[in-house]
C-alpha cells in the first residue's frame, strides 16, 4: 500500500523515483484491449500470423502499455492525504521503444521531476516515466507524464478535549 503524505511533504518528494510491482501482459488482456478499441491488427491478436513477423509472436498495443501507467502509478506512488482525484493532463516526448510480447511482465518507474500549484487546491506533477519489460534490454516506452491532482484543504488536527 502506498504511503500517505501531506502537502508539506511534497517538496521532499521531488527527485524521488517510485517503482511499481510487475504487471502481467497476458494475451487475454491484449484481446480485451483490441475489442475495446477496435484495433484487431494481426500482430496483436493472431499468434500464428504474428509468429511469421519479426516480433515472433503477438505483442501488446503500445496504447495498452501506455494505459497501464495509471495502475502502475497507483501501485507505487505516495498518496496525498487530502487527495480528491487525479487527472491525466498529457504527455511530452512519448516514445514506444520496444514491443511488449504477449506473456511478458512490465513495471513502471516514475521519477518525480516537478510539482507546481496550478490553481486553488490543484497541483500539477511532471514525471519522467519508463515502462520496463522484465529481462529485456530496452524499455517498452519512455515519456514525460503530466498529471493534475485536486485536493481538499488540510484541516489542523482537532485539539483533544480534556
Amino acid at each position: 500500500m502506498p504511503r500517505i503524505i501531506t502537502l508539506a511533504d511534497i517538496e521532499n518528494e521531488i527527485g524521488s523515483e517510485y517503482v511499481s510491482r510487475w504487471f502481467d501482459m497476458p494475451q487475454e488482456r491484449i484481446n480485451r484491449f483490441a475489442d475495446a478499441t477496435d484495433d484487431h491488427q494481426f500482430i496483436h491478436v493472431d499468434p500464428e500470423a504474428a509468429a511469421e513477423t519479426g516480433f515472433g509472436g503477438t505483442i501488446a498495443h503500445g496504447f495498452l502499455t501506455l494505459s497501464m501507467l495509471s495502475a502502475m502509478h497507483e501501485d507505487c506512488s505516495p498518496r496525498l492525504k487530502t487527495e480528491k482525484m487525479g487527472i491525466n493532463y498529457g504527455f511530452n516526448k512519448l516514445r514506444f521503444m520496444n514491443p511488449v510480447p504477449s506473456g511478458a511482465r512490465i513495471r513502471g518507474r516514475f521519477h518525480l521531476d516537478q510539482c507546481r500549484h496550478r490553481g486553488p487546491n490543484l497541483l500539477g506533477f511532471t514525471y519522467n516515466v519508463t515502462v520496463d519489460i522484465e529481462d529485456a534490454p530496452k524499455p517498452a516506452l519512455t515519456a514525460v507524464w503530466l498529471t493534475l491532482l485536486q485536493y481538499a484543504d488540510e484541516k489542523a488536527p482537532a485539539e483533544s478535549e480534556g
